[in-house]
């Protein structure tokens, strides 16, 4: 449960003037809020920045126990609460912007919710390849007799099977780069994809960034979450990759800075 994890301990960097209008930064999985920090200097003339580091990446520790996309969010409502945020604008890239949209889509903190920015948004399932789904039935193939052993042995060896060289090939290089709690948390995250109902409850205005060589997330999806959403409008980023807003300041900045005056 999120109330285990005090407020206190997440890493934030607050800038800009204390009357400003709010902004929050979520980065994205296997990041910090130091690679969102020129997004933070470029706006804090005129906003109130909140840069958070999300638990168990940057400096904030990892959870108590793996945690997914809802979770996340009810930590992010309870800084929100903590701050007095009551009207934010969130800036969330890949797995923030995730977290972004389950927040604008929730009843309960969606009118706290002013608008959304997001950076090649993870959340829209992509297209899957065959190499995907050869790992797939492989990994399902190596848990399948595990199924027939009493709950205590089926968990210990599920814990010795996540800790084989076969297992790291079978996962993502984020998979493997993730340890003790955030491997759980990272699969109950990566694989949480929204239902067009759920992105339609979404009325804010939202601006979409993509790079047109980002390896991460397709223009497919970006494509199918902007169409998806009542109010969204997309911004390609060319010759930028999935940190398109570090490939590309310039018009990443100059694009927010007119959508957060006129929307």
């Amino acid at each position: 449960m999120t109330a285990t994890y005090p407020v206190e301990r997440l890493h934030v960097e607050i800038s800009g003037p204390e009357d400003g209008e709010p902004l929050l930064l979520l980065h994205g999985w296997g990041s910090h809020s130091g690679l969102m920090h020129p997004i933070a200097e470029a706006l804090s003339d005129t906003y109130r920045v909140y840069n958070l580091d999300l638990p168990g990446h940057g400096a904030s520790p990892p959870p108590p126990e793996p945690w997914g996309v809802p979770e996340y969010a009810a930590l992010v409502t309870r800084f929100l609460d903590d701050h007095e945020l009551h009207r934010v604008t969130i800036i969330g890239h890949s797995n923030g912007g995730r977290i972004a949209l389950y927040l604008a889509a929730s009843p309960e903190t969606g009118p706290r919710i002013r608008r959304l920015i997001l950076i090649s948004p993870s959340g829209i399932r992509p297209r899957r390849t065959v190499s995907y789904y050869i790992r797939s039935t492989l990994a399902r193939l190596l848990k399948a007799p595990l199924r027939y052993l009493p709950p205590s042995l089926r968990e210990r060896g599920l814990t010795w099977l996540h800790q084989t060289i076969i297992w790291e090939w079978l996962g993502s290089s984020d998979y493997r780069q993730a340890t003790g709690v955030m491997r759980a948390t990272f699969v109950r995250t990566v694989n949480y994809y929204f239902t067009p109902d759920v992105l339609q409850r979404i009325h804010q205005p939202v601006l979409i960034f993509w790079g047109d060589q980002d390896r991460a997330i397709s223009r497919e999806q970006v494509e199918t979450l902007c169409s998806l959403l009542p109010d969204a409008g997309l911004v390609v980023l060319p010759g930028a990759g999935h940190y398109g807003y570090l490939d590309q300041p310039q018009p990443f900045i100059a694009a927010t800075r007119h959508f957060l005056q006129t929307k």
